[in-house]
């Protein structure tokens, strides 16, 4: 749904709408410096999705692309995530109501085979009634995987989004458990009845949290989890600490999405908004929102503690067009993306969230114009950006009065050294012009174009490193790869005349086929967590100690040793050695050589001696987190 306030004349359009519709863990494994600026540049291949609840046929089992013109959807605004097998799951919302004023729901797809096809799953919300494509649910959807397999020995997925009909009452999740086979259904998921703008996040197998605006509650964000696949949601706080809710709180916030990071638990919400409470006396609840904030939990979200990514000192600028996003590299490094509706910046932190470095500038010419940011991260440094750009800017327009001479397109880039400051990026335009004009990004308040909606995403396969794109287009171009959708068997539905406008709109993949790649650096000991906890909430317990690891290499491992702040660790491990190439093993221990703080940052060294006899060594931080493994 996506309420949001206009901010280019200072003005409050929300309350109108509100009255209308209320009647430890892994930081940073060793590094190898990698000089990118000669990396080859990414090429993409482009296709659309099945879903067209218009005609029978177009939806459930199709597999796209095809030659049969039967990939055709009349979706827009989607999410896509990667699971550890590297299947690709994708979620895009039906932007038309078909029957009796209920929207058709979430679509869903699933790739098995590198995103080079997708086929059409059972559309997640359509279980609440009970029909295919029809469902009170479906607006904003975000899609989570979870890191860790469930008893079926798959990979938990969930699919959010907000009631419709009527709207924005609750948030609807739905869990598959059967690799998007079949669906529950939880239609009451927030804790605070009146919400916008959900996210989704997974930890372990069945942990999962949602966050949104609870707009009810003067635009606070609301985190709330749950401990059994989405079933119930038993766990809910606010993403404003004590010491900055007063002036967070009001409506001065625009939220970003949510992530776990799942080596050590720790929750990261990320959201613009004022950067302290003397600016309200010059803006009231209209003020803009030139701060980028990121709410971090080290206990499982039971509480958040907010640090400042970045202040801009020209308190007229707002970050936040569609949206703030933050991703965590498998070494637990963050990244927070945004856009001042101009060009596109990161920065990022080694420190958990509570330091950070940038802003730097990621778009360049020809995309001088750049808004509606995604990432995804891959091991340390490795981030790729996507976002919809245009070569137009004059300084005065805002996207939403681009002449109609403006052309966006996809854009995708790539920085394997990202932890540097000033490295470099590689840039493409990774589809053909999507839309041509004005953009705009005021949500419900929207009086021009808004067929791209709010946001896209891109996700990495964690075992090619390759990325696929997912995003929304309303051109007509009715190839075969990219069919003009149509309303029946015979009604034209999308065609030139219609070119451009919301009945061209659809959601389309663009997969990558070349170029450089996540992942290509491996060390012989792959560790996948790192964590320092106290399961008591209160901190009662001594620390418990956990590694988690695989043999990636090709020979085995003779033995580990790790030193945690420069003092020897014995752990028992639950494999014994040697570690042979392929398998895991994880260690525990309760008994450290120092007394630790909750939310310090500690050294862990880690030696791997290889039955060759080299050795292989890694530094790492970690902080010790309270709680945060509870439940999983």
């Amino acid at each position: 749904m996506d309420i949001i306030r206009k901010t280019t004349d200072n003005t409050l359009t929300i309350i109108l709408i509100l009255l209308t519709l209320t009647s430890g863990t892994i930081l940073a494994s060793a590094t190898i410096t990698r000089a990118n600026a000669a990396s080859p540049k990414a090429t993409f291949a482009n296709y659309e999705l099945a879903g067209n609840p218009f005609v029978t046929g177009y939806n459930v089992g199709t597999s796209c692309p095809n030659t049969a013109r039967t990939c055709q959807n009349t979706e827009g605004e989607p999410s896509i995530r990667a699971d550890k097998a590297g299947n690709f799951y994708g979620s895009s919302e039906n932007v038309f109501c078909v029957i009796g004023g209920l929207c058709g729901g979430t679509f869903a797809w699933r790739s098995n085979d590198n995103g080079q096809h997708f086929t059409t799953l059972t559309p997640p919300n359509s279980v609440s009634v009970g029909r295919p494509g029809i469902s009170p649910a479906g607006g904003d959807t975000d899609i989570a995987v979870a890191p860790d397999k469930n008893t079926n020995g798959l990979y938990n997925v969930y699919v959010a989004s907000l009631q419709s009909n009527p709207p924005l009452l609750n948030v609807y999740v739905s869990t598959s458990t059967d690799a998007g086979a079949s669906w529950s259904i939880n239609p009451t998921s927030a804790s605070v009845a009146g919400d916008d703008r959900e996210w989704i996040a997974a930890d372990g197998a069945n942990k999962v949290c949602i966050s949104y605006h609870a707009i009810t509650l003067t635009n606070d964000i609301v985190v709330d989890c749950s401990y059994n696949s989405g079933l119930a949601f038993t766990q809910h706080a606010s993403a404003f600490d004590p010491a900055h809710i007063a002036f967070l709180a009001g409506f001065n916030n625009i939220i970003g999405n949510l992530v776990i990071d799942p080596s050590n638990h720790v929750i990261y919400q990320v959201f613009s908004s004022i950067a302290n409470s003397d600016e309200l006396a010059s803006c009231s609840i209209a003020c803009h929102v030139h701060t980028v904030w990121i709410a971090v939990s080290i206990d499982g979200g039971n509480t958040f503690t907010d640090y400042t990514v970045y202040n801009n000192p020209n308190t007229n600028v707002d970050y936040g067009h569609q949206f703030i996003n933050v991703s965590v590299d498998s070494a637990g490094n963050v990244y927070a993306v945004y856009t001042d509706d101009h060009n596109v910046y990161y920065s990022f932190s080694r420190t958990f969230g509570k330091n950070w470095s940038g802003p730097y500038q990621i778009n360049n010419a020809p995309s001088k114009t750049a808004i509606f940011p995604w990432s995804t991260a891959g091991n340390a440094g490795e981030l790729d950006v996507v976002w919809y750009g245009t070569n137009f800017y004059n300084g005065v327009d805002h996207p939403d009065t681009y002449p109609d001479t403006a052309a966006w397109n996809v854009y995708f880039s790539q920085n394997l050294n990202a932890l540097v400051p000033g490295s470099s990026w590689t840039q493409v335009a990774a589809s053909n012009i999507i839309h041509y004009g004005g953009v705009c990004e005021a949500g419900v308040t929207c009086t021009g174009n808004r067929d791209l909606l709010d946001d896209f995403g891109v996700a990495a396969s964690p075992i090619t490193g390759s990325a696929v794109i997912i995003y929304t287009s309303d051109q007509f171009v009715n190839s075969t790869a990219e069919p003009a959708t149509r309303r029946s068997s015979t009604s034209p539905f999308c065609t030139q005349a219609t070119n451009n406008d919301i009945d061209c709109e659809h959601t389309n993949i663009a997969v990558q086929t070349g170029g450089s790649t996540f992942f290509q650096t491996k060390h012989h000991l792959q560790l996948n967590s790192i964590n320092i906890d106290n399961t008591n909430l209160q901190g009662g317990s001594s620390p418990d100690f956990k590694i988690q690891g695989e043999n990636t290499g090709t020979v085995s491992i003779s033995s580990v040793s790790v030193q945690l702040s420069g003092q020897p660790v014995t752990f028992t491990w639950n494999t014994a050695f040697p570690l042979q190439p392929g398998q895991s093993a994880s260690a525990e221990t309760t008994t450290l050589p120092l007394l630790l703080v909750v939310g310090d940052i500690y050294q862990v060294t880690i030696t791997a001696t290889l039955s060759d006899g080299t050795t292989e060594t890694q530094t790492t931080s970690a902080i010790y987190t309270l709680g945060a493994g509870l439940g999983l």
